[in-house]
């Protein structure tokens, strides 16, 4: 798959009016600015927030906000009836934590192992089997990871809690596509290195621009793309 083209941009600012969409993660960052951003194309958006702050952030843009710490499995365990009788076109797992900035060989502490992989790899893992069946025949469920992630694509050490995490992440991500095979079409995707408050003031995209992007990402992929691993701008990473 090549980068979205102008032409691919239009047809999904275009068809957004058309859409159900489901953001997990939306208090900041790509989650805030994907709900802003189809939303203002009148999509129909769900979004969920860990607290009562990220919740009335969501307010103001027109989305029906959820209350949601994917780190609780008693908050988890709400998301199914919250989201009885939706039918999303487009799901978005974007929830996640950077953790400690270690050096590799650095080693972790246990609470800060426990962090990374309960809100990184246990939240997906939990969060995934709640909304399958508000999944709409033919959608597309999509999990955030990053580059970072990459066994065969890494060629320096950075970050190495993070990218056991993100790895594990697609882990997960590969096996709901082979799950969902036939009904949904499943993908990791890399937003890029964006200024967030994770990725820095020193990232190559804006927020606004990586939300455009994954936009357009989302409108072109179909049945044969189930199972991959891209980047923003479209092209396969390898896992």
């Amino acid at each position: 798959m090549t980068m979205p083209t102008a032409a691919t941009v239009a047809t999904a600012a275009a068809s957004s009016s058309k859409l159900s969409v489901l953001v997990i993660g939306a208090s900041r960052g790509l989650g805030l600015e994907m709900v802003r951003q189809y939303r203002a194309a009148g999509a129909h958006v769900v979004a969920t927030a860990r607290d009562d702050a990220g919740v009335e952030a969501l307010h103001p843009l027109g989305a029906r906000p959820l209350k949601l710490d994917v780190t609780r499995p008693v908050s988890v365990s709400s998301l199914a009836w919250q989201i009885d009788g939706e039918a999303f076109d487009i799901v978005v797992v974007n929830a996640g934590v950077y953790g400690p900035r270690l050096r590799t060989l650095d080693s972790p502490t246990g609470d800060d192992f426990d962090q990374v992989m309960h809100t990184n790899v246990l939240g997906p893992m939990q969060v995934i089997p709640q909304l399958i069946d508000a999944l709409a025949q033919g959608g597309r469920l999509v999990v955030l990871s990053s580059v970072m992630a990459s066994i065969g694509g890494r060629d320096k050490t950075l970050g190495w809690l993070y990218s056991a995490s993100k790895a594990a992440l697609n882990s997960v991500l590969k096996d709901v596509s082979l799950a969902l095979a036939g009904r949904a079409t499943c993908v990791a995707v890399h937003p890029g290195w964006v200024r967030t408050a994770m990725g820095g003031p020193q990232g190559q995209l804006s927020v606004e621009e990586s939300v455009a992007d994954l936009r357009a990402l989302f409108a072109s992929l179909g049945p044969a793309d189930n199972g991959t691993f891209r980047n923003h701008d479209g092209s396969v990473l390898p896992w």
